[in-house]
């Protein structure tokens, strides 16, 4: 059920992308659940996308989708300045699962940008994310490596 809530809001969003849209941007909330919140938001130059965020203290993970760009992952902290920008390669584990590799990731301001490629691997890991409780994020850097946790979504009840 809560995988069909959150693949319903991304959808959601490309439906919407017809629609005219204010001059400023602009939220509405989907979907709440637990850590959980799901938007879709509409930006200033008419685009729209669907975020599906949990946030932890200053750390804040985030999935961006819409219907012109591939998914985007952004790991957030107040504690990062990458003012200078750059790239790394990360590794993200989901609870105590194998980890997955993130190469040449968008490191811009507080943030880590990483669009996720549109196959079955990106698939296996966005089911990961939602079955999960906990990612670790880690680089080289040590300043880099974070630990972000949230309440899974409840179990997909049968059909």
């Amino acid at each position: 059920m809560a995988r069909r809530g959150f693949a319903g809001a991304v959808l959601v969003a490309g439906l919407f992308a017809a629609a005219p849209l204010r001059a400023e941007p602009v939220s509405e909330r989907l979907l709440t659940h637990k850590n959980w919140m799901v938007e879709i938001v509409g930006f200033d130059d008419g685009t729209l996308s669907c975020v599906a965020q949990v946030v932890d203290g200053d750390d804040t993970f985030s999935i961006w989708a819409d219907p012109a760009n591939p998914v985007k992952l952004q790991f957030y902290s107040s504690e990062w300045d990458f003012s200078g920008g750059g790239a790394a390669d990360l590794t993200v584990q989901i609870d105590r699962r194998s980890p997955w590799s993130l190469t040449n990731a968008e490191l811009y301001q507080n943030s880590v940008l990483f669009n996720l490629p549109g196959d079955e691997d990106s698939t296996n890991f966005l089911m990961e994310v939602v079955e999960g409780r906990s990612l670790h994020l880690a680089a080289r850097m040590a300043a880099m490596c974070k630990a972000i946790h949230w309440q899974a979504l409840p179990p997909r009840s049968p059909r």
